[in-house]
């Protein structure tokens, strides 16, 4: 398949053309003026919605608007427990802007009812589905800005940098972070939100001038689709297994007392309503597993345990680490987790020489294309899929085979890329490194991980 060429046509809508690099010297240059700094909405703040009457006016201002709708939503991550609305914000040409609190209406069903059949644009759309999915927002369609700047190739792809490379604008940024669960919000913090949705429209239609001058609109339209119509992540069976820095856990009884620690945490995070994070850090679980001092005194004294949420509840996480310490040996976790994913690359010359050199030329392959292309690799091929093809090669290698073994972690437009020409390199890898290789099949058994984070 003829791939298409990435760089804008002179004249095109794709923005203007660049001087080469070495055109100007870094001493001759000037500076770049100032962009304008976007401080405050359009029509001015609208008031914040937070009665069911109030939310039932707003969604019938919505149903009665046109065009797409930008929608944005505010976590209060690193401080509340899991990853829920605390602020809700759309706007519609026809309707203006509007602003949700999640936690004073509740359901939000009249919004996403309002919207059924209308494109949905977000930045990043993977992290606000869920909890707007929560509150009974779900899109039918969806124009990405950020997954569509990756794709067009900007170099950067966060909100504020794509706003300034597409619009000339100026987003202040100083509220990314902030406790979005504090009441009442600071006036500053709703303008704030209000901004980041009244640029996403016209940042969309920019998007999607660059993805059409590259020839890869349709992509984005294929991975857009694909993300409304993926079902719920599965909760993982075993979540204490994200702990961060579990590989320094050396045996099972250790991995009983992080068990058990995580889960106790993870229930007085629950039931005070904050991140387990603010309670005890993930280290100090590994810390005590480790150490697993003998006495609530000398859990006091570990690593990690010196903050007033370690201090409060410190009968709590004695208790769970003597529950890990005392587990029966028929309930200690195992270290290694079985899993049908290929094992991690580094071992893969010494276990199957011939996979190995697979993987290389398959990787040599997709950064080729991705450099053409200017994209991000991943956004080209999923790491895993190329892992698992390279590991486990269809028999025989053609591009028929490849394309089935890609399908389900590959859209069809990554397929149509590369199926041919990574038919082609396994081929030649294997007929190159043939001599002297194990071709016993290795490549065949899953493999294990280790159960780390």
């Amino acid at each position: 398949m003829t791939r298409p060429d990435p760089r804008p046509a002179p004249g095109s809508d794709a923005g203007p053309e660049r001087p080469d690099d070495d055109a100007t010297t870094e001493a001759s240059a000037p500076e770049p003026p100032a962009l304008p700094l976007l401080e405050a909405p359009a029509e001015g703040l609208p008031p914040l919605v937070e009665t069911t009457e109030a939310l039932l006016e707003a969604a019938a201002r919505l149903a009665a608007g046109t065009g797409p709708v930008a929608v944005d939503a505010e976590r209060a991550s690193g401080y509340r427990y899991g990853q829920r609305a605390f602020l809700v914000q759309l706007r519609r040409a026809g309707s203006g802007t509007i602003l949700v609190d999640p936690e004073a209406v509740g359901d939000l069903t009249p919004l996403g009812e309002a919207l059924r059949g209308v494109e949905w644009i977000l930045h990043a759309a993977t992290q606000d589905l869920p909890c707007l999915a929560e509150v009974g927002m779900r899109p039918d369609r969806l124009f990405d800005t950020e997954l569509g700047a990756r794709l067009a190739g900007l170099p950067k792809v966060g909100l504020g940098a794509v706003v300034e490379e597409l619009l000339g604008l100026r987003l202040a940024k100083e509220h990314s972070a902030v406790d979005w669960s504090t009441r009442p919000l600071p006036e500053s913090w709703l303008t704030y939100a209000a901004l980041d949705v009244e640029v996403l429209i016209p940042l969309r239609d920019e998007v999607a001038a660059r993805l059409r001058a590259g020839g890869k609109l349709g992509w984005a339209e294929e991975e857009f689709a694909a993300i409304v119509a993926a079902p719920p992540p599965v909760p993982p069976a075993e979540p204490w297994r994200r702990t961060s820095g579990l590989h320094a856990v050396r045996s099972a009884r250790q991995l009983a007392v992080v068990r058990e620690l995580w889960f106790a945490r993870d229930a007085e995070a629950r039931r005070r309503d904050t991140s387990p994070g603010r309670l005890l850090p993930d280290s100090a679980l590994v810390a005590a597993a480790r150490a697993t001092p003998r006495s609530a005194q000398a859990l006091l004294s570990t690593p990690g345990f010196t903050g007033r949420g370690a201090r409060s509840g410190l009968a709590s996480w004695f208790a769970a680490l003597q529950r890990g310490v005392e587990t029966p040996e028929a309930d200690l976790p195992v270290k290694t987790v079985r899993t049908d994913s290929p094992p991690p690359p580094r071992t893969w010359a010494a276990r199957d020489p011939l996979a190995a050199a697979r993987l290389a030329a398959a990787r040599e392959l997709t950064q080729a294309v991705a450099e053409e292309l200017s994209m991000p690799v991943e956004n080209l091929l999923q790491p895993e899929a190329l892992r698992r093809l390279a590991w486990n090669p269809p028999r025989p290698i053609t591009p028929e085979s490849v394309a089935v073994t890609l399908a389900p972690r590959a859209r069809n437009w990554q397929l149509g890329l590369l199926s041919v020409e990574l038919a082609e390199v396994l081929v030649r890898a294997e007929t190159e490194a043939a001599t002297g290789a194990d071709t016993s099949g290795a490549g065949s058994e899953p493999g294990t991980v280790p159960a780390e984070g």
